[in-house]
């Protein structure tokens, strides 16, 4: 039987993290740190897939559409290389997405008043309808996706993936 890392039972995870220690036995690898970045990338797929196959398909969204429209929500008109960046995506990624939304009519362009080279992109009433529509869905989905978690332990994992998070972006400015 094939042991699998991207496995949703956690036995055979277990099982696969055992198999890969084993595979790489006398060299000298963090298997802490193996396992808990493995895990943190799987429970992402995980939660992006599940709402991108589920809330998301039904708008016909991807997970990016569906974060520049959250950041439009939340933060109202935002410049491109903004919205990439809090998207996480490169402005490459960033432009196919805004003329999809653009051509459904859910976000404007508006280009900057004294620099050609800089746009703010905002939502447009359809847009902002069709967020506040799916937003209180995609949220019902997030309990589900951490249900098996106490709500301290939620807080937990937020606050220690924030500290990931943190850790990462310092060692990029070095």
């Amino acid at each position: 039987m094939s042991r699998r890392i991207g496995s949703a039972s956690p036995a055979v995870v277990l099982q696969a993290e055992k198999d890969i220690k084993s595979r790489l036995r006398g060299q000298h690898f963090d298997f802490t740190a193996m396992s808990a970045v493995s895990n943190v990338y799987r429970a992402g797929t995980a939660v992006r897939n599940h709402m991108e196959r589920t809330v998301l398909a039904e708008y016909d969204l991807s997970w990016v559409a569906f974060t520049v429209l959250w950041i439009l929500w939340i933060w109202d008109t935002q410049e491109t290389g903004h919205v990439a960046e809090e998207a996480g995506v490169t402005k490459g990624t960033l432009t196919g997405v805004i003329k999809t939304l653009q051509s459904r009519k859910l976000i404007k362009r508006l280009p900057h008043k004294d620099d050609r080279r800089r746009v703010s992109i905002e939502l447009t009433a359809a847009g902002e309808r069709l967020i506040e529509a799916l937003f209180p869905t995609f949220n019902q989905h997030e309990r589900v996706a951490v249900s098996a978690l106490t709500a301290t332990e939620q807080r937990e994992l937020a606050r220690l993936l924030r500290k990931v998070t943190h850790g990462i972006s310092e060692t990029q400015k070095n």
